[in-house]
């Protein structure tokens, strides 16, 4: 199975799983560089899977289904381009021989989902599980709260995060280095995370995409899913001063707060 992020539209991403003659595309947000991809690789395009229904993710899915008669698969309780197959969290699906869980991850949206495959292929980091999250999970971030409570934006990370460690995770936008700016102001001193923004920042200056990223460097650099960290707890009261530190929801809660203002 091959992994492509294509750029489309500011800094979304739209990825692409092909096996060499069929393919399937997330979240679309414009229809022509998928276009472009699949003629340039011989591509049929056989599924279009949307994770929430925000117009930079579907933008493109009604174009790429009439010019392919991709099956459309998409959140069971958003307004996305009909005809669409509706799933939801604990739904299975079948998609290029692969076996795909859907997860329900509320939070950006009232009705995310993400799509997940345990085995896409035999040994090796090329075959790694992949995880389809949206804008609810990013390299070093979240996304925003526009539907959701924190409660279930905590709920949902959690539930990301506890997926195999080598888990590519394939989110929908490149913020990652804004994202790290953020994750430096509220832990400065984690060597880790100042390894891997030099490594993004390296990336990016050579015009290469900083994802996928693996939940194993999430975890360790990714204040959104280290909550539980003294030291992110700390960084977090240096915006609410009056946190209750021991408490993950709350410093989560902060932590979105402030990096919703966070220049």
């Amino acid at each position: 199975m091959n992994l492509l992020p294509i750029p489309a539209l500011a800094d979304n991403y739209i990825w692409l799983l092909h096996d060499g003659h069929e393919a399937l595309v997330v979240d679309p947000g414009v229809a022509e560089p998928v276009m472009q991809v699949l003629q340039a690789r011989g591509l049929a395009l056989r599924t279009i899977l949307v994770t929430h229904h925000h117009a930079d993710h579907v933008g493109g899915v009604a174009a790429l289904r009439e010019a392919t008669g991709a099956t459309v698969y998409g959140p069971a309780f958003e307004t996305i381009p009909e005809p669409a197959t509706r799933v939801d969290g604990g739904d299975t699906l079948h998609l290029l021989g692969l076996h795909w869980q859907v997860l329900a991850i509320p939070g950006h949206t009232s009705g995310h989902v993400a799509y997940y495959c345990a085995s896409p292929g035999g040994p090796g980091p090329g075959n790694a599980p992949i995880l389809f999250c949206g804008d609810t999970l990013f390299s070093a971030g979240c996304g925003r709260l526009f539907e959701g409570t924190p409660a279930q934006m905590f709920d949902s990370l959690q539930q990301l995060a506890s997926l195999p460690a080598d888990t590519r995770v394939c989110c929908a936008h490149e913020y990652t280095l804004s994202n790290l700016r953020f994750a430096l102001a509220v832990e400065p001193n984690n060597v880790q995370l100042l390894h891997h923004a030099a490594h993004c920042q390296n990336l990016r200056a050579q015009g290469q995409p900083t994802l996928p990223s693996s939940l194993a460097v999430e975890r360790e650099i990714n204040p959104f899913l280290r909550c539980n960290v003294v030291q992110v707890a700390q960084g977090a009261s240096q915006f609410a001063p009056h946190l209750d530190t021991q408490h993950p929801l709350s410093v989560f809660t902060a932590l979105r707060e402030w990096k919703n203002v966070f220049q």
